[in-house]
């Protein structure tokens, strides 16, 4: 099993998972936010074999219920139950047990109505719930899937995490667990390209759009191949998913899973902003000075 991490903004590549997770301790959880069962391996398979070989307890959170994918209509009363035994075979085949999946059970696109504390009925949207679990598993890491013009589940799920996340360690709702910090957010893609926000900020050509990579030999690519063949009832619906990755493969016979740190409370910077105000008054005064008789 080989695993290289690159750090395309620093232009670095090692074999330390520290550049994809900083500052990788040795009581990490990882919480992979999956809008529906089979996103999480498709997106994420890398990373998640790679935290659990750096000795990581892995997490596989699933907000919908997979009602929507069924093929034919004859499966529409029992998809979800197919899809639940396809799931434990899935995760269990790298390595991830039922007790570490949890269910959120939102309708298929429909989990954009369940994004907040409360409901617009009355009832408890995903918060109470995810934020009891990031604090009770104390879990240090969150992955979220790409919100980029990928999949309305996507985005509400991508919400959900991002935001869940650094409240999970603020000094509130105490009730619902002791706080306990997520130390970071890293962004998975599923199939879309990422937004070019951070690529434009950081100077990153826009088709760069990734600022972290992981790349995997063969035998992992396997692995992970194997599990998501266990969703024998989504064949048709992933097929595309399947044939494109293809196109992980690197010349050298290696395969690549890209990724976007995220920052879910960026800080604001006063500076520049002071200094763009020092900088226009000298250049008034300058001006006065040059006309002055």
């Amino acid at each position: 099993m080989s695993i290289c991490y690159y750090s395309i903004d620093e232009k670095k590549v090692s074999e330390n998972i520290d550049d994809v997770f900083p500052n990788f301790g040795k009581d990490e959880v990882i919480a992979v936010m999956s809008p529906h069962d089979d996103d999480a391996v498709i997106g994420a398979g890398y990373a998640m074999l790679a935290a659990k070989k750096a000795g990581a307890e892995v997490y596989v959170v699933i907000f919908c219920r997979g009602d929507a994918g069924y093929s034919t209509v004859k499966e529409k009363e029992t998809i979800e139950k197919v899809r639940e035994k396809e799931t434990l075979d899935c995760y269990e085949r790298m390595g991830i047990s039922a007790d570490h999946i949890l269910r959120m059970n939102f309708k298929d696109f429909s989990a954009f109505g369940n994004i907040g504390w409360e409901k617009a009925d009355g009832k408890a949207g995903d918060m109470p719930k995810i934020l009891r679990f990031l604090r009770e598993k104390k879990v240090t890491r969150v992955m979220v899937p790409n919100h980029h013009r990928e999949h309305i589940d996507h985005t509400a799920a991508h919400i959900m995490g991002s935001f869940n996340a650094p409240q999970a360690g603020d000094s509130a709702l105490v009730d619902y667990g002791t706080p306990h910090a997520v130390r970071s957010v890293l962004e998975y893609s599923v199939w879309a390209d990422l937004a070019p926000d951070d690529a434009l900020v950081n100077g990153r050509p826009a088709n760069l759009r990734a600022n972290r990579i992981i790349e995997v030999s063969g035998d992992i690519e396997a692995e992970i191949s194997n599990a998501v063949s266990a969703y024998v009832s989504q064949a048709e619906i992933i097929k595309g998913l399947i044939e494109a990755r293809r196109e992980r493969r690197t010349e050298r016979g290696t395969y690549i899973e890209v990724y976007l740190t995220l920052d879910c409370r960026p800080k604001i910077d006063f500076t520049p902003y002071k200094e763009f105000i020092e900088g226009m008054k000298k250049s008034r005064a300058d001006s006065s000075s040059a006309v002055a008789p």
